[in-house]
């Protein structure tokens, strides 16, 4: 049987797209944050910045009404006080969605707003949104923002690549999710110049992720709840 040229170009490109399909659906993100290296660079918040510029996250500074992508909490108050080492009492640690392989917020979303992907990350769909807060309530981590006002008037740098929200949405950290179409590292972790976060495939035995789960001990927020969250952190 022959193959004209055509039909054998039809056939190669089907086969590319099954196999990144594939690896897709055997692809599972995960973050390391390094707290060693991340507390080197002291008052450091060059990842938020990034994050904030990237996502037009809007800096609200009522703490009732902030809304929060990534932030830093007192290592105690992230974690439970009494898994935290001596050494890390009173530190800052960088939180944000924990990506959890059971999301407690997926299952109370009523309109399936929020779902997970299969690979792993945790979105959001800000126009199926009804901001009925439950995955809000849901979340152990604090990490979802609700929108009470309009967001825009407090974007003071807005990037027209990314779209802006609207009152009564909730929103998060995507691990940004656009920026991994396109074969780029999350904003945070680039702008990143300490090292301190990583970022890639934990199901790759020679990804970086992997690697450096290997390399220390690593926590991670509440595990007894069974949410398995997909953010380590090395001490």
């Amino acid at each position: 049987m022959s193959i004209h040229r055509r039909g054998f170009i039809q056939i190669a490109g089907a086969a590319c797209a099954l196999a990144k399909l594939a690896k897709g659906a055997n692809t599972r993100w995960a973050m390391v944050i390094d707290q060693q290296k991340c507390l080197k660079e002291e008052n450091c918040d060059k990842c938020i910045k990034a994050c904030t510029k990237t996502h037009n996250v809007p800096e609200i500074h009522d703490r009732a009404h902030e809304v929060k992508w990534i932030w830093k909490e007192r290592f105690e108050n992230a974690f439970n006080a009494e898994s935290v080492p001596a050494v890390l009492q009173g530190k800052p640690v960088l939180t944000f969605c924990n990506h959890c392989d059971n999301p407690p917020c997926v299952r109370v979303c009523p309109t399936q707003a929020t779902w997970k992907r299969s690979d792993g990350i945790v979105m959001m769909d800000w126009h199926r949104c009804i901001g009925c807060r439950y995955c809000v309530a849901a979340c152990p981590y604090g990490s979802r923002s609700f929108n009470w006002s309009d967001p825009r008037p407090y974007i003071h740098e807005l990037n027209s690549d990314y779209p802006t929200r609207t009152k009564g949405v909730v929103e998060k950290c995507t691990f940004c999710e656009e920026r991994l179409a396109k074969n780029q590292l999350p904003a945070c972790v680039e702008a990143c110049k300490a090292k301190a976060m990583v970022f890639g495939d934990l199901n790759d035995p020679q990804s970086e992720v992997r690697k450096a789960l290997g390399s220390r001990f690593a926590l991670r927020r509440k595990p007894e709840l069974g949410t398995k969250p997909e953010v380590y952190y090395l001490v």
